[in-house]
């Protein structure tokens, strides 16, 4: 449990700081974030770039003012949030929904990674941190899953 709380935390820290940043940027165009040393190493740019809303798909299907075309980072926020909720409920869909969602987190993220890397060619320090965040989420929760579907004669454990 205290692992999962430490990694949620951490994960809506820097959703929350991402969300900061990208509003700064967007009252100051000439705003520099902590997470800016250089050109190739930008979270402000990343953030502000198509890819920051909507995972980058929004904004081509339904435009960019859409509602559904909300930063990831609050997306991000959602995320950490249901993840240190639902850790601490007990049972089989709990644990079901958690590895699902990570699961998503985790393949969302090596799809942002490779947007990164290709498209934007960009280091964003914050991004690749909650990309190990989720990861870690996912292995928390494969292993209670698992613990669940396999370990039925033994007592639940909580994460």
């Amino acid at each position: 449990m205290a692992a999962r709380a430490v990694l949620c935390a951490a994960g809506f820290a820097l959703s929350l700081y991402a969300l900061h940043v990208e509003r700064a940027h967007a009252r100051d165009p000439t705003y520099r974030a902590a997470c800016d040393l250089g050109p190739a190493v930008s979270c402000t740019r990343v953030f502000a770039s198509r890819w920051g809303r909507g995972l980058g798909l929004v904004e081509g299907l339904l435009g960019r003012d859409s509602a559904a075309n909300v930063p990831n980072s609050a997306i991000g926020l959602l995320f950490y949030l249901l993840q240190g909720l639902l850790g601490a409920v007990p049972g089989t869909a709990a644990s079901a929904t958690l590895l699902a969602t990570s699961a998503a987190s985790v393949a969302t993220s090596l799809y942002l990674a490779a947007v990164l890397a290709f498209g934007l060619r960009d280091l964003c320090l914050v991004c690749l941190a909650t990309y190990v965040l989720n990861a870690l989420l996912l292995f928390l929760n494969w292993r209670r899953w698992r613990r669940r579907h396999h370990g039925r004669d033994a007592a639940p454990k909580r994460d």
